[in-house]
């Protein structure tokens, strides 16, 4: 009798880690993201999401929970430990671009249950944490050039490049 129990719970178990994997590792998922977000000053990054993939092996470290993965911070595992893959898995689907505008505001005021996620980040700062934690970690680039490169708008707005101020002319002698 246990025997059989236990092949039936290797069964599910085994059912369950090719779902998890098909889930983060399967069809449909991008060799390749354009992140544009800020196209206004910035080039857009092309993010190697392949590259990322085989070498993290777990989507759950970018995508939190919503790839299907076990939730591993306790504080979150409070709602969501039970929570599978969701339809948004992009970071621009849970994270604002414009987290200070009067409609994100009231959003995170009126949402339900009031007290979780009012901390939740804008999408800038999501990818400043999670990019940057991790490159730190894994010795990735971590200079604001290295992923984002300005174009003539952020050249602009930064005074740099053919907007930076020209030096003063010096004073020509004068011939007595």
């Amino acid at each position: 009798m246990h025997a059989v129990k236990r092949q039936m719970i290797l069964g599910v178990t085994g059912i369950l880690m090719m779902l998890v994997s098909s889930v983060c590792f399967g069809a449909g998922i991008p060799d390749k993201v354009t992140i544009n977000s800020i196209q206004k000053y910035y080039a857009p990054v092309s993010f190697n999401h392949a590259a990322h993939i085989n070498k993290l092996k777990d989507c759950g470290l970018c995508h939190h929970h919503t790839t299907g993965a076990q939730v591993t911070d306790p504080n979150c595992a409070r709602c969501h430990k039970n929570s599978g893959a969701q339809a948004t898995v992009s970071c621009k689907g849970c994270h604002t671009a414009e987290p200070f505008t009067p409609e994100a505001l009231k959003q995170q005021r009126d949402q339900q249950p009031p007290i979780y996620h009012r901390d939740k980040p804008g999408l800038k700062a999501a990818y400043h944490i999670s990019c940057l934690g991790c490159h730190e970690k894994m010795h990735g680039p971590t200079g604001c050039q290295d992923c984002h490169k300005r174009n003539d708008g952020g050249d602009a707005i930064f005074k740099s490049g053919k907007y930076a101020p020209k030096a003063p002319a010096k004073p020509k002698a004068a011939h007595h």
